[in-house]
């Protein structure tokens, strides 16, 4: 027979302990977020569909996207036992400098459309943590702005080749000045991809009132009223554009942009050269040839052209045909420290991550940008120790196979 008696107040006093109440709402939101996806979930119900869409979007059917996130779940690890992990250094270097953590912040456009925080926040997260931040041409926030902001984080600048020559030459030198010390020249987009979810919203810089907007609006009052409270919503590199975003792309973008403009730029950019946008090896090692000092797989988040190549699936054939010549980066797929602890297994130099560091500051502004880079920082640490790993550099191709 069990034996039962009544519980000594003790007893019932540790198992009745309630969590300690966060009084500030962005903390309290953002401490239940344990995941990247637990931060997609937060960021789609305080940001309007408009906005949520172009950062959570792809091209067409999203088949690309798909795949670069299906090629991470179906890595294998293979994990080594009994070595010693109590003290793991996710630390890197990267185009000659320590990078604590090994990614960066891709570059992104509009970011102040999801959140009124914007470049600054994610700027200022990255020099917190000691890694780079990448500030698109597209961006919300001036160069100059930025530099004020972080002055002592490593900073990055996205190129995309314009029709207007000129203009890109006046922003590389602004960006050198500013203490811009790599240039990331984007090389996938001759024309805009079709992304179907802004053409389906109407999508518009800065966003147009309309009725729907108006209705949806009305759910994410908080969005709206710093939207409307604080500086213009302006591309800060751009001269102002009314239209659409497709439209503004194909205006800027130029379709005939070949070997001789990456020469070009590389005569005028005195700093690193990174080429973003590779999808074969034979370019891949044509760009080093032409002066790259890094390239990075990547197919625009599945942004450009759907159904184009899975970069964690194209990486071995690119670092057998770049052969050292350069380092070699990956981006699109990646939303856990898992997924970035196999790229660099597989032998990727770094990652880019776009969207997680997004989800996060549509999430909770700066502190949301941060929770990013404590779950990534996190999910890596346990990733490495489980698989029996104290530094990025022990990681190998047998740690990680693609089933």
């Amino acid at each position: 027979m069990t034996q039962r008696r009544l519980p000594r107040p003790s007893e019932l006093q540790q198992l009745l302990r309630p969590k300690p109440f966060v009084f500030n709402p962005t903390d309290r939101r953002l401490a239940g977020a344990h995941t990247i996806p637990d931060l997609r979930t937060l960021a789609r119900k305080r940001t309007p569909r408009a906005a949520f869409d172009y950062t959570d979007g792809a091209a067409e059917l999203e088949d690309s996207l798909r795949r670069a996130r299906q090629a991470f779940r179906s890595v294998e690890f293979h994990p080594n036992i009994l070595r010693g992990v109590s003290d793991v250094d996710t630390s890197v270097e990267i185009l000659g400098k320590r990078s604590e953590l090994p990614f960066a912040f891709a570059p992104t456009g509009f970011t102040r459309m999801m959140n009124h925080e914007g470049e600054r926040a994610v700027a200022r997260v990255a020099q917190k943590n000691g890694l780079p931040f990448s500030l698109s041409t597209m961006g919300t926030t001036s160069i100059e702005e930025v530099a004020e902001a972080a002055p002592e984080a490593r900073k990055w600048f996205q190129l995309y080749v314009w029709r207007d020559r000129g203009a890109g030459a006046d922003l590389m030198n602004r960006a050198w000045e500013a203490g811009f010390d790599t240039l990331l020249l984007t090389v996938d987009t001759p024309v805009a991809g079709a992304r179907m979810r802004d053409v389906r919203n109407g999508l518009t810089i800065p966003p147009a009132l309309t009725l729907k907007t108006f209705v949806d609006g009305a759910t994410h009052p908080a969005w709206w009223i710093n939207l409307l409270t604080t500086e213009p919503l302006t591309f800060a590199s751009l001269s102002h554009f009314d239209g659409t975003v497709a439209e503004l792309l194909n205006k800027l973008f130029d379709p005939t942009l070949n070997f001789d403009d990456l020469d070009w730029v590389r005569s005028a950019w005195p700093g690193k050269l990174v080429v973003k946008g590779i999808q074969n090896a034979d370019d891949a090692r044509d760009v080093v040839k032409h002066g790259a000092d890094a390239v990075i797989l990547s197919n625009h988040g599945g942004r450009q052209l759907d159904r184009a190549p899975t970069p964690l699936e194209l990486l071995p054939s690119v670092l057998d045909e770049v052969n050292g010549g350069g380092e070699v980066w990956l981006d699109t797929g990646i939303l856990s420290g898992g997924d970035i602890v196999a790229a660099l297994a597989r032998g990727a130099d770094a990652c880019l991550i776009g969207r997680a560091f997004l989800y996060g500051l549509m999430a909770g502004g700066e502190r949301g940008v941060q929770r990013c880079v404590d779950i990534l920082r996190t999910e890596m640490v346990r990733t490495m120790q489980l698989l029996g790993v104290r530094t990025i550099g022990d990681l190998r191709p047998t740690h990680a196979t693609l089933r």
